[in-house]
């Protein structure tokens, strides 16, 4: 293997562990300032809540999607077989981790390909970056689609995380013309996926634009890849690596937060997933009631992904019971009741949304 094909698989292994064990959590997602109205005659039995949800033409039988984390390392298959394994048991939807990787050294596909063996009838997304896509054409795509029988594709911009990097992509020219021509040229829909920073509504606009079946807001205020790339740049010696820790700290608050950038991308048509520091059913049943369609976990769910099945399965019966109890309280016996239960938005989430939406969010 290259010395950068390598390079490649050992960050992947870097970012996992230092995401199960460090503190690289920041921000302020916003679920905090957003309050039910809370129904006193629900009218509905919690009993019989139905969480089943559409997104893209497929009916799923949950809101909670598992968001991309991992693949890419011998060492990182278990964990991705782990929660394909979830996703088949509770009908919901999975995304993969960076297929780069896996597309640079073929050896590495099985950390990803795992995820369809352990899961035929699940929804996934296979992934690859906005930089990737550009270098490499709609081959590289096919290439993560076929790798894991994916039903749709996630263009992830993580463009921060490459700003801090002293080896990351430093320039993001010609990237939307690339997301565009893949829109154009593939059958497979395409998801474009911010990883921690959001994404604006003159952003969304643009996506919308070239085509995108979804948007994936991936909004500030959970992990912050600034953050771990500062952890990361810690652990070594040199005085490079100490000011890339230092850069990454000055950023890791940068960006807009989940619910702000939630609102901004509703502003317009079309399916959208929220994620970014989403953390309990109740912070899924608060996105949904913004207009959400589904809701992406990550860190939740790696400690007990890393633990063994009934863990993890603990873990979302939890996250499930959360949800019903908001649903239930909110008098909605199903997900498209919860879409029209009302909320009080307050603190900085309101004065950001009001700012540049004084007629309200939708």
């Amino acid at each position: 293997m290259g010395d950068k094909k390598r390079f490649t698989s050992s960050r992947k292994l870097d970012h996992l562990r230092i995401c199960a064990e460090e503190d690289i959590e920041r921000g302020d997602a916003g679920f905090s300032d957003i309050r039910f109205v809370h129904n006193a005659l629900p009218e509905c039995d919690m009993a019989a809540i139905d969480r089943r949800t559409r997104f893209l033409s497929r009916t799923f039988s949950s809101p909670l999607f598992i968001s991309a984390m991992t693949g890419g390392h011998p060492e990182t298959k278990a964990v991705n077989a782990r929660l394909a394994r979830a996703a088949e048991r509770f009908g919901i939807g999975m995304g993969v981790g960076s297929q780069r990787a896996a597309l640079e050294n073929p050896d590495l596909a099985d950390t990803f390909s795992v995820v369809r063996d352990e899961a035929p009838h699940a929804f996934l997304v296979a992934n690859l970056g906005a930089v990737q896509l550009r270098d490499h054409g709609i081959e590289w795509a096919e290439r993560a689609i076929a790798m894991i029988g994916a039903d749709a594709i996630a263009i992830h911009l993580n463009f921060l995380q490459e700003a801090i990097q002293p080896e990351g992509d430093h320039n993001a020219a010609g990237c939307l013309g690339a997301v565009q021509a893949l829109c154009r040229d593939t059958k497979t829909p395409v998801i474009v996926k911010e990883t921690g920073s959001g994404i604006s509504a003159e952003t969304a606009r643009m996506c919308w634009g070239a085509g995108v079946a979804a948007i994936d807001v991936g909004g500030s205020g959970g992990t912050s890849w600034s953050a771990v790339e500062s952890v990361r740049a810690g652990k070594n010696r040199n005085t490079a690596d100490r000011n890339n820790k230092i850069l990454g700290e000055d950023f890791a608050d940068w960006g807009i937060p989940t619910v702000v950038s939630l609102c901004e991308v509703l502003a317009s048509p079309g399916s959208v997933i929220a994620s970014g520091g989403v953390r309990t059913g109740l912070d899924m049943a608060k996105a949904l009631a913004l207009g959400a369609d589904l809701c992406g976990m990550a860190l939740p769910l790696l400690p007990p992904a890393l633990e063994s099945d009934e863990a993890l399965k603990q873990a979302i019966d939890a996250i499930h019971r959360q949800l019903d109890v908001a649903m239930f309280l909110t008098g909605s016996a199903r997900v498209a009741d919860l879409k029209k239960a009302r909320v009080f938005v307050t603190g900085k989430t309101r004065q950001m949304i009001e700012k540049d939406n004084p007629a309200g969010i939708r």
